[in-house]
């Protein structure tokens, strides 16, 4: 992350990770709407809230005041990703995903991933080049 880069990002809004992981959540809520009544309270919701946790993660880690808090937050939110993308095979499994559906968010949730990795390196370069490690 540049110096420029970083002086634009005002906010967790401003973040591009955070952006593709708000599209996940509405892209996850209309699939599980196609999901059986039945799974209202079960593996749409599991779907529902690991999609949630995503963006949420970045949100609170950005908010928080040592570096060491945001890469736990991302790590969390890097484990709800991959929550996300088991919830939603098994839901193929049981034939309620399509599989070309499933192919456009598994594309998603991995470009999701990159960028939250990315996220983390440059995160981890602070902390290696910053005097206090904050």
């Amino acid at each position: 992350m540049t110096e420029r880069s970083r002086a634009t990002v005002r906010s967790y809004r401003d973040l591009e990770v955070w952006k593709k992981a708000m599209d996940l959540v509405v892209r996850s809520y209309e699939l599980t709407a196609c999901f059986p009544k039945s799974e209202a309270y079960g593996l749409a919701s599991q779907v529902q809230r690991a999609a949630i946790s995503v963006p949420a993660n970045i949100a609170e880690g950005h908010g928080r005041d040592h570096l060491g808090d945001y890469l736990h937050h991302l790590s969390m939110a890097n484990g709800s990703l991959m929550e996300l993308e088991t919830h939603l095979l098994i839901a193929s499994r049981l034939s309620y995903v399509a599989s070309r559906d499933l192919d456009v968010v598994l594309t998603e949730t991995a470009e999701l991933g990159r960028m939250l990795s990315g996220l983390t390196r440059s995160l981890k370069k602070r902390i290696t080049q910053s005097p206090s490690g904050t």
